[in-house]
């Protein structure tokens, strides 16, 4: 499975970016596995970020970003999205999109394949 993230950038706190993640790979193996978003800041441990099963859709979001991140899914591209508003500086580091087991506690120990990450900045 490959993953390629695209969508980063530099924004203003309260501003919005959408990340997209685009797996590719035999169909067998992309059919099975959830993707999700982690994301590392320096001097930082990898947080799971958002999450979204393949097999039914069932979401997870990290506190700190629910009610502000939301993932989906368009199955027909292979493509993850994640849309993130009302950006803080705090949401800045590198985020990585991760394909994980469909029945995964959604941390880094459990990721299978991870893309190349894709920096977001959050300026005040």
């Amino acid at each position: 499975v490959q993953l390629v993230e695209s969508g980063g950038g530099l924004v203003q706190a309260g501003g919005s970016l959408r990340l997209s993640c685009a797996a590719s790979g035999e169909t067998e193996d992309t059919d099975v596995y959830g993707i999700g978003w982690f994301r590392q800041a320096p001097g930082k441990e990898r947080e799971g970020v958002s999450y979204i099963s393949r097999k039914d859709g069932s979401t997870f979001y990290g506190d700190s970003v629910k009610g502000r991140f939301t993932i989906s899914i368009d199955n027909a591209k292979n493509t993850v999205y994640q849309q993130m508003n009302n950006l803080k500086p705090e949401d800045t580091g590198v985020y990585y999109c991760a394909a994980l087991p469909d029945d995964t506690d959604f941390i880094p120990e459990e990721v299978d394949y991870w893309g190349q990450g894709t920096q977001v900045t959050v300026s005040t």
